[in-house]
This record gives structure tokens, sequence and C-alpha cells, in this order.
């Protein structure tokens, strides 16, 4: 059976300061840029059965620059929408909302280009996902390019876990992460590795 590598987008403007960046499609940063294509000695030679890409344009041009070749664009592994926090630090919404947590206390509403989706409704896409990859993984490795919110929401389900449970996994920017089985049970069998120095 092959192993679920996932792989978060590299760095871009909005990531870098830590604003919440879920449906705005900002661009991967020169740096964003420079992790994507360290990612490539690690994907670019790894054979894979399927590669699938969220719909951002920094996921795309993650994979691009990772030598993966999309096989298709999923939009459920669009990131989690944030709702009238897109764009906005942890801190500044603390600033209004004192110790508001993102896994506990969730979003609230935005416009229309962005809603809102509550911490179940990004674990539904991540159940969906992971119920279209795993008839895959008997094919061989199956690649994810995603956002860090929704990729740590799909962790958690992997592993059987609640979709708030992804508050334990960090993932940053530009890393590769693979989850795979141990005794037909699933397992994280490596998380949150950047790419190898050039």
């Amino acid at each position: 059976m092959g192993e679920l590598i996932i792989v978060r987008h590299g760095e871009t403007g909005w990531s870098r300061v830590r604003r919440h960046t879920g449906r705005t499609d900002v661009p991967l940063t020169a740096r964003g840029e420079e992790q994507a294509r360290a990612l490539a000695a690690v994907t670019g030679t790894r054979p894979f059965a399927r590669v699938l890409s969220s719909p951002a344009e920094r996921a795309r041009r993650t994979a691009e620059l990772a030598g993966l070749r999309v096989d298709a664009i999923d939009p459920d592994l669009w990131e989690w929408d944030y709702g009238g926090y897109e764009g906005i630090t942890s801190a500044r919404i603390r600033e209004d909302r004192p110790g508001w947590y993102l896994w506990d206390d969730g979003v609230v509403p935005g416009d229309a280009a962005h809603p809102g989706e509550s911490v179940e409704r990004v674990g539904e896409r991540a159940d969906a996902v992971l119920d279209r990859v795993r008839p895959l993984l008997g094919e061989g490795d199956v690649a994810l390019v995603a956002h860090g919110h929704v990729l740590r929401v799909l962790t958690a389900r992997w592993l059987g876990l609640e979709p708030a449970a992804g508050r334990l996994f960090r993932l940053e920017t530009g890393t590769l992460s693979t989850l795979g089985t141990e005794h037909g049970r699933p397992v994280i069998a490596s998380w949150n590795v950047p790419p190898p120095a050039p």
C-alpha cells in the first residue's frame, strides 16, 4: 500500500506575517518559490500514482516547482474559509476577542466571497478527499498539495481523530509530511519535514 504525501505550499507574503489566508489567492514569495524548488529533491524523483492540488495558485505553483505533475485539482483541498477573519492575524483578532483560538472559537461570517466555515465543515471536506484517495493508495503513493490548516484537519481525520485535533499538528510552509500505516493502522510516518538544504 502506498503512502499519502502531504505538501504544504511555499511561503506567501501573508503566511510570512501569519495573516489568515483562506480563499484569497496570494502568490508565493521568492522564498516560497525556493522552498518549492528545494522539495523537488524529494518529490521530483518519487513516482506517484496520483497528485492532487488545491485550486489555489500558491499550491499549484508549489507542485510545479517541486516537480510534481498535477493530475487533478480538488476543490475540497482549498484552505479553511476564514470568513470575516480573512487576511487578519490571530494577534489582531485577539485585540477584539481576548483569548480567541481558531480551533475552539471558529470564525465569523465574512462577505459573499468569504462566508466562513466551521472546523466540522473542513473535516467533511477532508473526509471527502480521503474517501477519494484511499483506493488510489493501492496503486502507489499519492501526493496532496494544499494548505496548513486543511492538511492538519486531514491528518486528524486520517488518524480517526475529530477535525479539531488538527490543532495538534503544527505545519510550516514548504514542508513535506507522510501519512501511512503500521500493522494496518493509520500513522504519521514523517511530519513537517523541510526541504533538504541545497
